[in-house]
């Protein structure tokens, strides 16, 4: 398989958490649960091969998307197809990173996988035959960032007071209920306006944002420690008690803690987890 990534250059750098390409994925699953990260995605398949999105219970068909498309804020995890000799071309977009790059405002597409022509017109779609036309991920790299500096605009930049509380809460994504209240009461303007604010920018309010913050970190220390106090985490989460933490975590990921564990997702990619590998192993 292979795997790059890319860092773009100045100022568009600092709206984009990564840029990447992967060849000849080889899934032992065909369906996965990718689970909030707090990030928009633009993503192309580069192989012909449609991808579907599924309903969460039965993992019946919901929609299917072909060339490339647009994943919105998600307040809880989706469902996803995943292929064998695949190959795709992924812009991950920081928290109010979109904005600068689509122009409307990302509630619109909260919740929402969509086709990406629907928001941002032919233009995206000549892109996905330049990634296509491109030799190699060097290439493919190029002409992805030459788009994102045309579609660039500054003037859609949040202000300082935004980008500031979300790197406060990146910093502490722990905080429990009084630290975060204690933040959100020290923006200059109103408790409205700062909601507003997020919504457009981020998609989500900053209450929420910080909820996924705090389950992805959580996600993290399952990961990097082999002995788990439930108790122990939900208290250095912020967490009111065990079953708050149970009920989010399970909100968030689909899974209660033991279930997670019981289903060694703790070996897997920290935001996406097969669902079917039983079955394909068959």
């Amino acid at each position: 398989m292979t795997f790059e990534n890319h860092l773009p250059e100045a100022p568009i750098a600092e709206h984009i958490e990564a840029i990447f390409h992967f060849k000849d994925f080889m899934p032992d699953h065909s369906i996965e649960r990718v689970v909030p990260t707090g990030h928009i995605f633009l993503l192309f398949e580069l192989d012909g091969i449609p991808r579907n999105t599924f309903e969460n219970e039965t993992l019946l068909p919901l929609e299917t998307f072909t060339k490339v498309w647009v994943s919105g804020m998600h307040k809880q995890y989706i469902s996803i197809s995943a292929h064998e000799r695949s190959e795709m071309f992924v812009i991950q977009f920081k928290a109010a990173g979109a904005f600068p790059f689509f122009h409307f405002p990302i509630h619109e597409i909260n919740e929402k996988v969509v086709p990406a022509e629907r928001l941002l017109g032919k233009e995206v779609l000549d892109l996905h035959t330049a990634l296509l036309e491109a030799s190699d991920s060097k290439a493919k790299f190029a002409v992805a960032e030459n788009w994102l500096q045309k579609r660039y605009q500054s003037e859609k930049v949040p202000n300082a007071t935004i980008t500031t509380m979300i790197e406060e809460l990146k910093k502490a994504p722990s905080l429990n209920g009084q630290e975060l209240n204690r933040l959100v009461q020290a923006y200059p303007h109103t408790q409205k306006h700062l909601i507003d604010q997020f919504k457009k920018y981020v998609g989500l309010t900053p209450k929420f944002y910080q909820r996924i913050l705090r389950f992805n970190e959580i996600l993290a220390q399952i990961h990097q420690k082999k002995k788990l106090s439930w108790t122990q985490i939900s208290y250095n989460c912020g967490y009111a008690d065990q079953s708050h933490f149970i009920k989010e975590f399970k909100r968030f990921s689909g899974f209660n803690p033991e279930e997670f564990i019981q289903q060694n997702f703790t070996n897997e990619e920290i935001n996406f987890f097969p669902l079917d590998r039983e079955e394909t192993d068959k």
